[in-house]
């Protein structure tokens, strides 16, 4: 291991082990008290039968928070300045209750920064004495459950401190309660790293800082020529705002020498939302109202990375360990990945104007196996990210190497610190564990560069992909106490990837058996990338009939993308909701496409033409389709030219129909089921199947001799009518008039049977 160093007491000088040994005499003192003092008795129960756990009444009684400690990392002349928190945890008040400050020991190695981290109980003889006199904060009482806030000032020179190096750092509450004498009833510790100036060779740090977010935007695009994008909630906004998490990441990360770790889409997102888009609103869509917002964070970003690195990830953020683990073999899943790579240089540099490195691939946690490594590796990528937990020392180093390590094939590991990278997990929202891992952060750095080495180091820290805001708060007040560069210098990732390697460092990938089970756990299942390569099978059928197909291939491309996306870990239900949405959408849109539902046809003659109407309901036009005609009984009823099954081409225009007409032949009277069907040029079906019944009725020679005879006599009969009306008009000399009845009353005489006025009606 890196630290095997600290744990066999090497030193770099006599001196040194002394200090060594001293320090282990005094800290074995209480051992040996304890053992001339007997067998302590044995601890209470936590909690009695049926009961609840009793309060705390040792040296746990009184919880102490430390919320600042100011300034993080003091020289020569500064004034420490240490507030925060005391409670009574305890049933009893507490009297005669004092704050102490308690500086030292100095601790030697990283790992007894660890050691000592985790201690919670005072312990006699290991703690220092408290500095006492007017460095302290009485009360008078402190009743239980009541807490008292402090601040305890002291300067720098008060506090003791000898050569540089991290120094234990101590605040108690002293008092005595009616249950238990005078004594220390509760303890915090942290840590002050003391260096008054530069000295040595310095440390390298590249601190990677990421910019990623859940994915939003979904494959729908808006009813209009302006491809209109749909976010599935506006929830990004909120991140965008001003206080809101990629606010502050850009706003913090601004002022830090950071290398950015970007996510594509990301960006690619914010533009969208900077221009017209919309959100889902149930089964509808609303016009989102935060273009703003999004305006005002990509001119921020793009003034913070101006002259700064700029990694870019793969566009969605891929999650490299479960297309190694579960969608390698899924025939299509590594071509996604190598686009995903393709666009993301393209897309960072069009939106930050910068142009980023795509050379890198970061694997969740840093966690790496050969298969991931090869994944990696086949998008392009020749620097993995990894993390030093997973590929561990082996070599019995005295040191932590430099992050850099060539592990076959062109490629390099660039590994990560896992004790700097996971400083800052947890819930950094609460002033006390904030301020504790600032001091630890520091306190390691520290410890790191005063290992026993002469060589000059690169260190990489990669925390975690989606900070909080709190914790890239407390990131940031960590890296800002570094600024002045006492034992630490900033480096970017791509210079440390290019670092010369430590000839004495692991460089083997550890095997896929040590991939821890939590994050395998976690993984996209196998199911997932099938699902994945049948949403792009049917997106290839699609393409290719559209008139524009980009406008189609893009936001369903990078849909897929966001369905491999890291973020979806520990969320399968909302990875499989987002996956068939996708694929609810994409057949929504080739159902647009679609033959009319006919109703059963009756020909009449041995000739005539069947229609069948194709409607495209797509604001784009369709082409490159085929519609089949098929006749289950040729002998009964053929197609064209005698055949059973009948083609034409299909072209439409976006937002309309087209009757195309098949010439069909009968020979025998009956029933015919006849069968449509669209397909594109290469023959696959497009949508389903449409049918129909053919009833054919021939026409005999007698009923064509009727229906002649009826024309006939329906000639005849105009014939007649036209030269009676003649004779009417020629009858009367009233104008040309035909006369008018005296008496309005019809003649109903029995010489015609009918009123005399009937010649008027057939006039008009």
């Amino acid at each position: 291991m890196a630290e095997a160093a600290d744990i066999q007491g090497i030193g770099p000088s006599p001196a040194r082990r002394w200090l060594r040994r001293t320090a282990s005499l005094i800290i074995g003192a209480p051992l040996v008290a304890a053992l001339l003092v007997g067998p302590a008795a044995p601890a209470a129960p936590a909690a009695q039968a049926g009961g609840t756990a009793k309060a705390p009444t040792g040296s746990e009684t009184v919880s102490v928070s430390l919320d600042t400690v100011a300034p993080s990392a003091p020289v020569k002349g500064d004034t420490l300045t240490v507030s925060g928190t005391v409670t009574n945890r305890g049933k009893s008040t507490i009297t005669q209750a004092e704050v102490d400050l308690r500086v030292g020991p100095r601790l030697f190695d990283r790992t007894s920064i660890d050691t000592a981290a985790k201690r919670t109980e005072y312990v006699p003889g290991s703690d220092p004495a408290p500095l006492g006199g007017k460095y302290t904060v009485k009360f008078a009482k402190l009743p239980s459950g009541i807490s008292q806030d402090f601040t305890l000032s002291v300067p720098v020179g008060k506090l003791g401190l000898g050569d540089d190096g991290v120094y234990q750092l101590g605040v108690s509450l002293s008092g005595q309660t009616a249950r238990a004498p005078y004594g220390v009833l509760g303890i915090q510790r942290t840590f002050l790293p003391w260096q008054e100036a530069e000295r040595g060779s310095k440390t390298k740090v590249t601190y990677l800082w990421p910019l990623i977010a859940s994915p939003h935007v979904t494959a729908e695009t808006g009813s209009d020529d302006q491809q209109t994008p749909v976010f599935a909630d506006d929830d990004l906004a909120a991140e965008l705002a001003p206080g809101g998490r990629l606010e502050q990441l850009v706003s913090l990360g601004s002022q830090l020498p950071v290398t950015w770790v970007i996510d594509p889409d990301l960006l690619a997102s914010v533009d969208a939302m900077a221009r017209n888009y919309r959100v889902k609103s149930g089964d509808t869509t609303v016009a989102g109202k935060n273009q703003a917002v999004a305006k005002q964070w990509l001119t921020s970003l793009e003034a913070a990375v101006s002259d700064s690195k700029v990694i870019a990830l793969p566009f969605a953020d891929p999650d490299l360990a479960s297309i190694a683990h579960r969608g390698k073999n899924v025939s299509g899943t590594l071509s996604h990945l190598q686009t995903a790579t393709e666009v993301a240089g393209t897309t960072v540099q069009t939106i930050l104007h910068v142009k980023p490195s795509t050379d890198f691939a970061w694997p969740v946690d840093g966690a790496i196996d050969p298969s991931i490594v090869d994944v990696a590796t086949s998008a392009g990528a020749h620097n993995v990210i990894a993390r030093s937990d997973s590929l561990q020392e082996t070599g019995g180093l005295s040191y932590t190497p430099t992050a850099a390590r060539p592990i076959g094939g062109g490629t390099t590991a660039v590994v990560s610190d896992a004790r700097l990278s996971t400083a800052f997990q947890g819930d950094m929202s609460k002033a006390g564990n904030s301020t504790l891992a600032v001091q630890k952060f520091l306190a390691l750095t520290l410890a790191l560069t005063q290992q026993d080495t002469d060589a000059e180091r690169s260190i990489v820290v990669a925390p975690q992909r989606m900070p909080t805001v709190a914790q890239a708060q407390s990131m940031a007040a960590a890296l800002h106490a570094l600024d002045d560069e006492r034992w630490t210098e900033p480096l970017g990732l791509v210079d440390a990837a290019e670092a010369k390697p430590d000839t004495d460092a692991t460089t083997s990938v550890p095997g896929s058996s040590q991939y821890p089970k939590k994050l395998r756990s976690q993984e996209l299942p196998t199911q997932a990338f099938q699902d994945i390569k049948s949403t792009q099978v049917s997106l290839n059928n699609f393409q290719v009939i559209l008139t524009h197909p980009e406008r189609v291939v893009t936001p369903f491309g990078n849909a897929v993308n966001r369905s491999m996306s890291t973020s979806w870990r520990g969320k399968p239900l909302e990875a499989q909701q987002y996956r068939d949405s996708v694929r609810t959408y994409l057949q929504g849109l080739i159902n647009e496409v679609q033959l009319i539902s006919k109703s059963d046809v009756t020909l009449s003659g041995r000739s005539a033409t069947i229609p069948v109407t194709v409607q495209n309901r797509l604001l784009q036009g369709v082409d490159h389709l085929v519609l089949r005609l098929k006749s289950e009984n040729a002998t009964r009823l053929k197609l064209n030219d005698g055949g059973a099954v009948a083609e034409q081409p299909i072209r439409i225009a976006g937002g309309h129909s087209q009757s195309v007409k098949f010439d069909a032949a009968a020979n025998v009277n009956g029933q015919v089921q006849m069968t449509a069907q669209l397909y594109t040029e290469d023959g696959t079906p497009y949508g389903g199947e449409m049918t129909f019944t053919v009833k054919v009725s021939e026409v005999t020679p007698t009923v064509l001799l009727v229906i002649a005879g009826g024309l006939l006599l329906l000639v005849l009969a105009g014939i007649r009518m036209y030269t009676h009306r003649k004779r009417a008009n020629a009858g009367g000399d009233n104008g040309g008039e035909p006369e008018q009845p005296s008496d309005p009353t019809p003649d109903t005489g029995p010489e015609n049977g009918e009123p005399s006025g009937s010649g008027e009606k057939v006039e008009r």
